[in-house]
């Protein structure tokens, strides 16, 4: 049965940051956009690169390795070479700790 779990505190996540975190043996990237916590599968659905290691662009993250982009609102491909969608995760903010839905 999924359930939240603690992922990061809020302050190791100012706002155009990402951060590669592991929950249970799943490895998630979270992204502060504009405020907005997000947690998608951490690696890219075209090589498997780190989009911990991506560059932030808007809502977009973008593969360091082949420039794959992916909407982190939503984990849509949003430019090729990938075209699997990310994995997405709930997340909810507790007394300014990061949670993940696990």
């Amino acid at each position: 049965m999924p359930e939240f779990i603690t992922a990061a505190k809020l302050a190791e996540l100012p706002p155009g940051a990402v951060k590669a975190v592991e929950l249970k043996g799943v490895r998630l990237a979270l992204f502060n956009i504009d405020g907005q916590i997000y947690a998608t599968q951490e690696t890219c659905t075209h090589a498997d690169a780190s989009l911990a290691d991506g560059v932030i662009e808007g809502c977009d993250v973008i593969c360091p390795w082949h420039g794959a982009r992916f909407d982190v609102t939503s984990g849509h491909a949003t430019c090729g070479p990938a075209y699997g969608d990310l994995a997405t995760f709930p997340v909810r903010i507790t007394d300014d700790v990061i949670e993940v839905e696990i």
